[in-house]
Formats: C-alpha cells, sequence, structure tokens
C-alpha cells in the first residue's frame, strides 16, 4: 500500500508506446540511452518556447529518425525551414550521425499535459498567483474536453519559509485504469526562492479495446473474452445459493 508508480511508465507497452524505438546489443545500449537523452536535452533547451512535450526517437543503421512533436511549428522550423535545418546540423554535429528530422504539430495544446504543467511553470516564473494561475489552466483544459485534470504544485509557493504541497482537481482522473487516456507532465519553475515542481494529469476518455484485445465495458465488469463468468462472479453466485 502506498506504492507509487510513473502514470506513463504504468501504461508502456500496453496503450502507450515508447519514446524511443531501437533494437541494441548489450555493449551500444549505453552509449544510445545517453545520446537520446542528450538529444532531448539539447533540443529542449535551444527550442523551449516552442512547446515541445514529446521527442521520439528511432534508429535505422547509423541514421538517427527524430520526430518533434511541437505546439508551436512556426517557431521551430523558422523562415523557409532555416532554423529546422540548423538544428538538423546542430545534431549531426552531436552525435556524429546522418539526422531525419521531423515535425508534428499539436492542434489542442491545452490537453497535453506536460504542456498545462510547462505554461503553469511559466507563469509562476513571473510571480503570478499558484492558485490562480492552476485554477486558470484547468478551466482551460476542461473547456478543451477534458473529462479530469489534477494538477500539483510543490515548494515554497509564494516565496513562503517551509515548503508545502497544494491540489487542485478537476472532473475524475481514473489512475489505476489501464482503459483510461490519461497524460501525464512535470515540470520545474526556477524561481528566486527556490524550484517549485508542478505535476498535471490529464483524463482524456476511455480507450476502448486497446489493451489485451477486450473491451473497456468487458474488462470493468470482470468478464473473460469467452463471456463467460469470471472467478469473482462465481464466487458471489455461490453465496448467493447458500455456499458450502
Amino acid at each position: 500500500m502506498g506504492q507509487k508508480i510513473h502514470p506513463n511508465g504504468f501504461r508502456v507497452g500496453i496503450t502507450r508506446d515508447w519514446n524511443s524505438r531501437w533494437y541494441a546489443t548489450k555493449k551500444e545500449f549505453g552509449k544510445f540511452l545517453l545520446e537520446d537523452h542528450k538529444v532531448r536535452q539539447f533540443i529542449k533547451e535551444e527550442y523551449y518556447f516552442a512547446a515541445i512535450p514529446k521527442i521520439e526517437i528511432e534508429r535505422r543503421g547509423e541514421e538517427l529518425i527524430i520526430l518533434v512533436h511541437t505546439a508551436r511549428p512556426g517557431v521551430l522550423i523558422g523562415r523557409k525551414g532555416a532554423k529546422v535545418d540548423k538544428l538538423k546540423s546542430d545534431i549531426e554535429g552531436l552525435t556524429g550521425r546522418q539526422v531525419t528530422l521531423n515535425v508534428h504539430e499539436i492542434t489542442r495544446p491545452e490537453l497535453d499535459a506536460q504542456l498545462v504543467a510547462e505554461n503553469v511553470a511559466e507563469q509562476l516564473k513571473k510571480r503570478s498567483s499558484f492558485r490562480r494561475t492552476m485554477k486558470k489552466a484547468m478551466e482551460l483544459t476542461m473547456d478543451r474536453g477534458a473529462l479530469g485534470v489534477r494538477i500539483r504544485c510543490s515548494g515554497r509557493l509564494g516565496g513562503a519559509e517551509i515548503a508545502r504541497t497544494e491540489d487542485q482537481l478537476r472532473g475524475s482522473i481514473p489512475l489505476q485504469t489501464l482503459d483510461a487516456d490519461v497524460d501525464y507532465g512535470f515540470a520545474e519553475a526556477n524561481c528566486n526562492f527556490g524550484k517549485i515542481g508542478v505535476k498535471c494529469w490529464v483524463f482524456k476518455g476511455p480507450i476502448a479495446g486497446r489493451a489485451r484485445g477486450l473491451s473497456s465495458g468487458a474488462r470493468m465488469a470482470g468478464t473473460r473474452p469467452g463471456g463467460g463468468q469470471g472467478r469473482g462472479d462465481r464466487d458471489r453466485g455461490r453465496g448467493a445459493q447458500g455456499g458450502r
């Protein structure tokens, strides 16, 4: 009881895909992993204001295929693709590999938990009221069609001497349901009086029939693929009839 798991890691391989997709031998695995981390860190630092929540990386021989998700593709691409060409050459210099760079636009950034968390953190850097900022971000997310949103801020909120945690919730966040499309994001606000951590959960709705080949309704009812009763249903039936 009381154990916690990362919401994205909980769903990887079931309803969520890996951010890095490649195969490596035991000798090369550490080198590739560190290379992926450096690429992501470089892109986030150089183009932070392009609103980039996710960077996917694939490898094909010596070729590095990078898919950048962004809410502001114009900031990342630049005039006539000048910025994206510079970014490509910088990554090639960083890794020493041939790079293919693709840009994917996020049409509804208000429903991306990472972007919501970064937006709240950016407002906290500018000394905005944390309660007002959290409330405004949640209202905007709910207006865009989310079924639930939760934001948690931790640290010296408002410059207080003692660090504390403030939590606000709208709607529902079913964290233990693998059928639920729950997005998670984390960001940090580097304020003058210390760091404030911002966590965000966004519930977008159920994912029907993607995990284990079962429909959402069948799994929640506790039935098996063949349509028969589960063990718990049989036991409850025995109890109703008097049992043994």
